[in-house]
């Protein structure tokens, strides 16, 4: 079987799994950012203007870590679900990405079906863009990426795609170098995957925000 065969099996294995498991491959239709819009020009600092405006805060870094937010939830949750369930996880570096920010919040899609490479070296990049857009603390930002993981293994085991055990496994696996290690630890829970992270998203600086199930401040 193929590279581009076994990521595309591997997707169509975990799509069900949740709405945030699924990733489309393809170009897009217009109104799409290329991947590379994320590292330099004006995309990234007017999309993060715009999730400002809508959660009507005034402090930048706080829309610039729900933006990371929720861009590694879209991108990690396949990435990690197809390590779970042993199947090819793709590509998820820029260069491989189209993304757009509109009423539905951030949408991601692979341009190629190819196999890809580790998490930090997918998202530090990302990571570096969205601190030079705001003054974020870059182990807030890899606990966002953790606390994504982390969430996305807890579905894997609730979908009975692996056992608790497995996936709480696999996150550490995952969580052992850094900048990943030291951002959070796995709770010990019977039968279930429990994860508290060691730094806040900011969420709750919103009006009408709260804290996270796995937030240090809880």
């Amino acid at each position: 079987m193929s590279e581009f065969a076994r990521v595309l099996t591997t997707l169509r294995q975990i799509r069900g799994l949740s709405p945030f498991f699924a990733l489309d491959v393809g170009r897009p239709d217009e109104g799409w950012h290329d991947g590379a819009a994320l590292l330099d020009g004006s995309a990234l600092p007017a999309t993060v203007d715009r999730i400002a405006a809508r959660y009507r805060t005034a402090e930048r870094r706080v829309a610039a870590s729900l933006f990371f937010l929720s861009y590694t939830a879209r991108l990690l949750s396949p990435v990690v679900a197809a390590r779970a369930v042993g199947g090819t996880a793709p590509d998820v570096r820029p260069a491989n990405l189209w993304w757009r920010y509109d009423a539905d919040g951030l949408r991601v899609r692979v341009k190629e079906p190819v196999g890809g490479v580790g998490i930090v070296e997918s998202l530090a990049p990302v990571v570096e863009a969205v601190r030079s857009v705001a003054p974020v603390a870059p182990g807030l930002l890899w606990g966002n990426a953790a606390s994504s993981a982390a969430g996305a293994l807890r579905f894997v085991a609730l979908g009975g795609a692996a056992s608790a055990e497995e996936c709480v496994a696999l996150g550490e696996e995952l969580f052992a170098e850094p900048p990943l290690r030291g951002c959070g630890d796995f709770v010990p829970f019977p039968g279930e995957v429990a994860f508290r992270r060691r730094s806040c998203c900011l969420y709750y600086r919103l009006d009408g925000g709260g804290k996270c199930g796995d937030c240090a401040l809880r």
